[in-house]
């Protein structure tokens, strides 16, 4: 099956780093384009053997861009479509079918209860992602969440299945090895409490209360991973609450990493002039990172699946989380060392000081974590692709066991 996936942008994020990772496990014939931003991610396909075409878009009504997606998708000769994140969405199911290709499948990957893709929701976006969903075959929602999200905006529930992220379980098993080396190399003592954080440093994810709540904690440090316009911000908020030295924004982190010489590897970061750690030229993989911390904290108030919450657990790592639809849609036993919190600053202070006066310790994997393997994600997509180039109706139960 000769499937293109098209997606609006592949800088590091939570969809793009997800397709990555289905690439490598999909028994498909496949090929990529990217709108625009052909960022570190598509590099990373690249090195995976699948090819990648940037249509250079510039902007969202940069609307030659259609002819020359079109021209793409009708060279190509795909059996299948498939879109990611919103723009692309758009675009993609019309440049399908203007090429002619009528199976055509489209991932909704953040839908959230009031944003959409960091974007609040209104009655404009809802009609156009409403005009363009009805040009495809299949809509996959990333979660029971999103399904039910999509069914209130109006997407017809029997074109809607269930694919949930994934991850790969096995690479984010806990390593004392790595544990040292990475806090090594992020000048991190062996024996400092360290609270962390994964996301895109947005308003909605609130990694500011986070800075506050450790702020309040002298013994603490914070690692957060990720990048995003909140970032000088969050600088300047450590600084005034005198934390700057106690809080390390790392930056974003490619997940798989692509392979890096040894001779470039750098050392350990060094603080500049303010006193604030610089963030390491070659850092530690995104296991590692996880590896380094002893309780991770998810502040997002409003999320689509709760990826970094699910690859937490499969670290081994106890959870405080605002809200997770990954667990919410699972039995609460299922992930017995995540704990869902209001996210304000006194609660975070009181949660994480319990924390801090026990000695760190790693839990089992739980079975939330392997329920998201990315190997159960692949499989149930291909389900997806098989009905929707037969032209028949999956029921709900074949997509999300």
């Amino acid at each position: 099956m000769r499937v293109l996936h098209i997606i609006t942008g592949l800088g590091i994020g939570g969809a793009e780093q997800q397709l990555r990772l289905l690439l490598s496990r999909l028994p498909t014939e496949s090929e990529v384009v990217t709108l625009t931003n052909p960022g570190p991610v598509a590099e990373g396909i690249v090195a995976d053997g699948v090819p990648v075409t940037d249509l250079a878009m510039t902007g969202n009504k940069d609307l030659g861009a259609l002819p020359r997606l079109t021209k793409l998708v009708k060279q190509g000769r795909y059996d299948l479509v498939h879109t990611h994140l919103y723009r692309a969405c758009l675009y993609g199911r019309f440049a399908a079918r203007l090429a002619g290709v009528r199976t055509i499948v489209a991932t909704e990957h953040s839908l959230g209860a009031v944003q959409i893709e960091g974007r609040q929701l209104s009655t404009g976006a809802r009609a156009l992602y409403l005009a363009g969903e009805r040009l495809g075959t299949t809509t996959v929602a990333v979660s029971a969440t999103v399904a039910r999200r999509l069914e209130r905006w109006g997407v017809r529930h029997d074109r809607i299945q269930i694919v949930p992220n994934g991850i790969d379980v096995g690479r984010f098993a806990y390593d004392e090895n790595a544990r040292r080396a990475a806090r090594s190399r992020l000048g991190l003592p062996l024996d400092a409490f360290v609270v962390g954080g994964v996301g895109r440093l947005t308003p909605s994810k609130r990694f500011d209360t986070l800075v506050r709540a450790v702020a309040e904690l002298p013994g603490a440090r914070l690692l957060l991973v990720g990048d995003g316009p909140e970032k000088e911000r969050l600088r300047r908020l450590a600084r005034r609450w005198g934390a700057a030295h106690r809080i390390l924004l790392h930056g974003a982190c490619e997940d798989p990493p692509r392979a890096v010489p040894a001779t470039s590897q750098g050392g350990p970061p060094d603080g500049p002039p303010d006193g604030h750690p610089r963030e390491p030229a070659h850092t530690p993989d995104l296991p590692s990172l996880l590896a380094a911390m002893d309780v991770f904290v998810s502040t997002s108030y409003d999320e689509a699946f709760g990826l970094a919450v699910v690859e937490a657990l499969a670290a081994g790592l106890p959870v405080l989380h605002v809200t997770c639809p990954a667990l919410h849609d699972l039995p609460a036993d299922d992930a017995p060392g995540a704990r869902q919190i209001s996210g304000s600053v006194p609660e975070l202070v009181a949660e994480l000081r319990q924390f801090e006066e026990r000695a760190p310790r790693r839990l089992p994997v739980p079975r939330a974590a392997r329920h998201y393997d990315i190997s159960h994600s692949a499989e149930q997509l291909m389900t997806v692709y098989g009905h929707a180039v037969r032209g028949t109706a999956p029921t709900r139960e074949v997509s999300c066991p």
